[in-house]
């Protein structure tokens, strides 16, 4: 199977394209992203999501301090160095 230039260029230029679609688009997730002090943050639902528990195990993690949390105008959020803290601290018991 042969490509003429032509074909090929053309191609190439629809991929490069797409590369700088992608780019932008992972540029616009990166700033949708709460943090403060360079730090991550995140909410109940990310967090929820990431360990795969139940809203009632974290709140419990949360009520016996293994899970240190932060309110922001009502929300609560949670570092995402503590999260990392606190899942290496499960894993260690």
């Amino acid at each position: 199977m042969n490509i003429d230039r032509m074909d090929f260029l053309a191609w190439m230029e629809r991929i490069m394209i797409r590369f700088d679609m992608l780019s932008e688009h992972i540029e616009e997730l990166k700033k949708k992203h709460n943090s403060i002090d360079g730090e991550v943050l995140l909410d109940n639902q990310d967090l929820l999501q990431m360990l795969k528990i139940s809203n009632r195990s974290l709140q419990r993690y949360r009520s016996i301090g293994k899970l240190p949390y932060y309110t922001i105008s009502g929300k609560l959020y949670y570092k995402l160095s503590d999260v990392h803290q606190f899942i290496r601290e499960s894993f260690n018991r």
